[in-house]
């Protein structure tokens, strides 16, 4: 089954928590801190694979969670990180999280860190200093990043075919290529994008089937919105008319007005148009509509074949050929080389924070930062806590917060924690 579009929730592993420890030897007094740090949560990476073909594996699996980090051991031993996990999507899923796009795969094995694993936490040895011998802090480990994101699919042709409905589409594909599409002579007989590689004399091309397209197709009517998405990847448009339609030329301008509609950038993408099923007229009939598809098309080349005679089948896949190769050499000349495949980093949140008054008059403290410090924070431990009121005052926010009225007594609140101003 075919799916282009899913839903996966992912989640980072947790952090491990750091040790609280000291050292406890025989004629040793007084062991010292050696607490170690927590392992890190693992990751979620998605890769994009040529081996992967559908998004249907991620409607029945739509979580995908990774390891936690291990907590940290006596004697100063650090935990063992969390194992990654992979994801592995088709080339050409784009990824969006609240309707934004995170990342676009639309390079074979170029991968993403989707979302990072926990911090693990530091363990007591790590705070000890000159001043603070015998520190009895530990940090918990952060919890892993957890994201619902859409997949969605793009498929990756070299031509993508349209039409209205029973112009020739599958037919077509089935002649030139190994696809074997379902055929019939009704509306929607493609239901879901076929895919074909052709070969043409010393080259080959990919070739897409699209569902059938028709009026209102790019405001939700029929099947096409849903497929739509699948050309813009393409590089040439393959437009077949029935010679036996009412109209050939309104069903040109039915067509070009969808896919400008969808996409005005679809309107000036390489195409050439096919007069199809022309075994099946008289040759001067065929010659009179092709005029008038030529004059309605301008510049766009029109031509005329029939798929089951196999007549003018080899010139309109040379004529395509030509457009697909330049494609070709430019995507060979951009893509990088096995050794620079790109490994994508998302963009970061800005690393600032803030302090707001809220309606009860406690004050809340904003900021991935200062959130990340608080999850990090043992809250059972009074030196813990003590911890966080030191770093808000080295990095500016206990200042911020006296500025705006902030007393001893006061409530401060960081995510679902708060803690008594002093």
């Amino acid at each position: 089954m075919f799916v282009d579009t899913a839903e996966l929730e992912v989640v980072a592993g947790k952090g491990g928590d750091g040790r609280l420890s000291f050292r406890h030897e025989k004629y040793i007094a007084r062991g010292g801190p050696d607490g170690g740090n927590g392992g890190k949560g693992g990751d979620i990476i998605m890769i994009a694979d040529h081996n992967a073909h559908t998004l249907s594996k991620y409607r029945t699996s739509r979580s995908v969670k990774a390891n936690p980090g291990d907590q940290g051991g006596s004697n100063r031993r650090n935990g063992q990180g969390g194992e990654d996990i992979k994801v592995y999507v088709p080339t050409g899923t784009i990824v969006s999280e609240n309707d934004e796009v995170l990342v676009d795969l639309a390079i074979e094995g170029a991968s993403v860190v989707i979302a990072h694993g926990g911090r693990g936490g530091f363990g007591n040895s790590h705070f000890v200093s000159s001043t603070r011998q015998a520190p009895r802090i530990a940090e918990k480990g952060e919890e892993g990043q957890k994201r619902l994101l859409k997949l969605e699919l793009k498929l990756v042709a070299d031509v993508g075919l349209v039409g209205l409905p029973s112009a020739g589409k599958s037919t077509f594909l089935s002649v030139v290529s190994n696809a074997r599409p379902e055929i019939g002579d009704y509306p929607f007989t493609t239901l879901v994008p076929n895919l074909g590689v052709v070969q043409i004399d010393d080259g080959d091309m990919v070739v897409a089937d699209m569902p059938g397209l028709i009026e209102g197709a790019s405001l939700g009517k029929g099947l096409g919105d849903e497929f739509l998405r699948h050309i813009e990847r393409t590089a040439v448009m393959l437009h077949l008319i029935d010679v036996h339609s009412e109209d050939v030329v309104a069903d040109y301008k039915t067509i070009t007005k969808e896919l400008a509609d969808y996409n005005r950038d679809l309107a000036t993408k390489p195409r050439i148009i096919v007069l199809n099923k022309s075994d099946s007229i008289e040759a001067a009939e065929l010659k009179k509509l092709q005029k008038k598809v030529q004059k309605a098309a301008g510049d766009i080349p029109v031509m005329t074949m029939s798929s089951i005679a196999k007549i003018g089948v080899q010139e309109v896949l040379r004529a395509i050929y030509k457009i697909v190769k330049v494609a070709h050499d430019a995507r060979a000349e951009a893509e990088p080389k096995p050794d620079d495949i790109p490994v994508i980093e998302l963009a970061t949140p800005p690393d600032f924070w803030q302090v707001t008054v809220e309606e009860d008059g406690s004050y809340r403290v904003t900021g991935a930062r200062m959130e990340g410090f608080a999850r990090r924070t043992d809250w059972d431990s009074n030196d813990g806590v003590e911890r966080l009121r030191d770093i808000m005052r080295k990095i500016g926010v206990a200042k911020e917060l006296r500025k705006q009225g902030a007393k001893p007594g006061d409530t401060i609140r960081i995510n679902d924690n708060q803690l008594e101003w002093l």
